[in-house]
């Protein structure tokens, strides 16, 4: 066979068709990148806060406040519309969608309105009422969950704004006038016309909350960052929680749901945080050595009893050298005896149990003044070997997860502290003061206590929500105060809270208990509060809750664990109208939440990653529309 030369005319004609076919696949090349690029670039357009023509114009009551835009987003197609992100107050609101393929959720009746379904009063009558088990959590069986939307009261109004919302909110939004009444001597809270009004009053604090915040801190210092997080057990309407914000303490409030209606809801009403419990025979649901400091005024909680369970309970969450603040029976009860109708003798010796049983927790008695006395909890457990020969009762733990609070069973023992070489260590590791704490790396992580997280993952951590955070801010109106109770429903590290600080808002963090990793202590290390949750149940809070959801690849964690339709309905349950979600996730699952989010009456539309389309995660913005109940369905 002849050979074939590269001077040949034949290889010439060879070489010229290989050329022609690369050009030609060169040239088809770019114009496919180029018209993918453009067609990204136009479906990437940040969607403005700003009425377009295709939202519809409805008139507001005249009960609503002046100034305020009457506009919602319209029912039409979710991905080309934009979202409107303000509040506008008491509009009515057609339910029907002609473009919906799907059948709507329901509204509920009006008497679910405020319906906590894993704190249910009937429910809970099925179980003992030793140790208040009937008031904990019990969560609904299959055959009785509802699948409706919780409606908000007739006439519903967007919620003052932070400052203002501390002292003052719209009775209509919760129309119980019972702790007016039941309360007034003591000033919690008052109605004032259409609204209330929160004096700041409390059994203990006559003064006001703000006046008994500075007697406690004329006993221990409050304004130097050491104290940064607090719970205040049986908290009532939160006040005390709600003035310490002012001096950069935030405190987790709680109280069962009880005959003392809405007292939680009151609270965060007002933008304060707070969450239904109680302590009975579960754990509280946070990690060990959460809070600076632990607060019960007049809270009824028989901290004597059950060889002093509750009092080691709040031993295993306090931090070493926290405090523990108590106030009311028995505290200085020579003065108080007889309002409180007992006897001297009852009181002294319910007093002197107490004393025992901080004694027998290594706790230190710092100073009783007046209505006030402080213990403190020790830095280490050098020392405590040897009050421990004396008291036998509550005995040191034995093998187990002091982190464990997700339906764990109190035990009346000592946590024992991590271990540490002298008498001036802080077990465990020391945190920075306030606000450096935020942003340096806890010491869990120093300690390499959580898997796969060390303090470099911490630093790019950081950097990451720094750079989301902006990214959500070309969107939502972060700063100006239109959100203040946010939560972040898988809070990781609590990134997402750290790079919110400077807002005028506070971040319920949550760490699921299926996570691979548990970070909730770390969190608290830098100064932020939360809590555990099962997104499979309900979560502990009243209805119109939370004015932000953030929720980074939480559906992907539960596809596969339960239905994620529950989880987006008791989204809508606890978000406020008008309220945002922020849902992070792939693209399959986004598609079959905004389907169902459509369904709930949510305004949707899903953006690229802010590395850009190439990026496989997508997040969903939606906007709660604004609804109510019939009015009719009071009577």
């Amino acid at each position: 066979m002849a050979k074939e030369y590269p001077a040949s005319p034949k290889a010439q004609q060879l070489q010229e068709s290989k050329k022609q076919r690369l050009t030609y696949i060169l040239v088809v090349s770019a114009l496919c990148v180029a018209f993918y690029v453009l067609g990204a670039w136009q479906n990437t357009t940040l969607p403005k806060p700003a009425a377009s023509s295709a939202i519809t114009k409805v008139g507001c009551d005249p009960a609503a406040a002046a100034g305020q835009s009457s506009v919602v987003p319209s029912f039409g197609s979710a991905s080309q519309e934009s979202l409107d992100f303000e509040a506008h107050h008491q509009l009515s609101l057609d339910d029907t969608d002609a473009e919906t393929a799907v059948q709507p959720f329901p509204a509920c009746p009006l008497n679910f309105s405020e319906y906590t379904p894993c704190e249910d009063r009937k429910r809970g009558r099925r179980f003992e009422r030793a140790m208040l088990v009937y008031r904990e959590r019990h969560c609904p069986s299959k055959d009785e969950e509802i699948r409706c939307l919780i409606p908000a009261p007739p006439k519903y109004r967007t919620p003052f704004k932070w400052p203002q919302s501390r002292d003052f909110a719209w009775f209509n939004n919760i129309p119980h006038k019972e702790l007016s009444i039941e309360k007034a001597v003591q000033n919690w809270i008052q109605v004032d016309g259409q609204r209330f009004r929160f004096p700041g009053g409390g059994t203990m604090f006559p003064r006001g909350a703000d006046a008994y915040i500075d007697d406690i801190g004329k006993l221990i210092s409050l304004t130097d960052g050491k104290i940064r997080t607090a719970i205040d057990t049986g908290c009532g309407v939160a006040s005390w929680g709600a003035y310490l914000l002012k001096r950069n303490i935030l405190a987790m409030s709680f109280a069962p749901r009880d005959t003392h209606e809405a007292q939680v809801q009151f609270a965060l009403e007002r933008g304060v945080p707070a969450i239904i419990g109680v302590m009975g025979k579960q754990r509280l649901p946070y990690p060990s050595r959460s809070f600076d400091m632990a607060h019960c005024s007049r809270c009824l909680i028989p901290w004597h009893e059950f060889d002093g369970i509750y009092l080691a309970e709040v031993d295993r969450i306090l931090r070493p050298g926290g405090y523990w603040i108590l106030s009311g029976p028995p505290i200085n009860w020579k003065t108080h005896y007889k309002g409180w109708e007992r006897t001297k003798e009852d009181l002294k010796e319910e007093q002197d149990k107490i004393e025992d049983v901080a004694r027998s927790l290594c706790w230190n008695k710092v100073v009783e003044k007046g209505d006030l006395s402080i213990w403190q909890k020790p830095k280490n457990h050098l020392e405590c070997a040897n009050i421990k020969k004396k008291y036998k009762t509550p005995h040191i733990c034995k093998s187990d997860n002091p982190d464990a609070a997700w339906y764990k069973q109190m035990e009346a023992c000592v946590t024992p502290l991590p271990e540490v070489s002298n008498q001036g260590e802080i077990a465990g590791g020391a945190v920075e003061r306030w606000p450096q704490r935020a942003f340096t790396v806890p010491p869990r992580v120093k300690r390499g206590m959580i898997p796969g997280i060390d303090a470099s993952k911490f630093e790019e951590d950081k950097k990451l929500w720094e750079k989301r955070v902006a990214y959500y801010k070309r969107t939502l109106p972060i700063a100006d105060g239109r959100y203040r109770n946010v939560m972040d429903m898988n809070a990781n590290l609590g990134g997402f809270a750290a790079s919110l600080v400077k807002y005028p808002v506070w971040v319920m963090n949550v760490v699921p208990v299926n996570s691979d990793r548990d970070t909730l202590g770390a969190i608290y290390e830098r100064g932020f509060i939360g809590t555990y949750q099962d997104w499979c149940e309900a979560f502990s809070t009243y209805p119109r809750t939370y004015d932000l959801l953030h929720a980074d690849n939480l559906f992907s964690i539960y596809q596969d664990r339960c239905d994620i339709t529950n989880i987006l309905l008791e989204m809508d349950r606890i978000l406020r109208p008008e309220g945002t979600a922020i849902i992070r996730d792939t693209v399959d699952v986004l598609t079959k939440v905004q389907a169902i989010a459509k369904r709930m009456r949510w305004e949707s539309r899903i953006l690229d990653h802010e590395d850009g389309p190439f990026n496989p995660e997508k997040v969903l913005m939606a906007v709660k529309t604004y609804w109510t109940a019939d009015e009719s369905e009071q009577h």
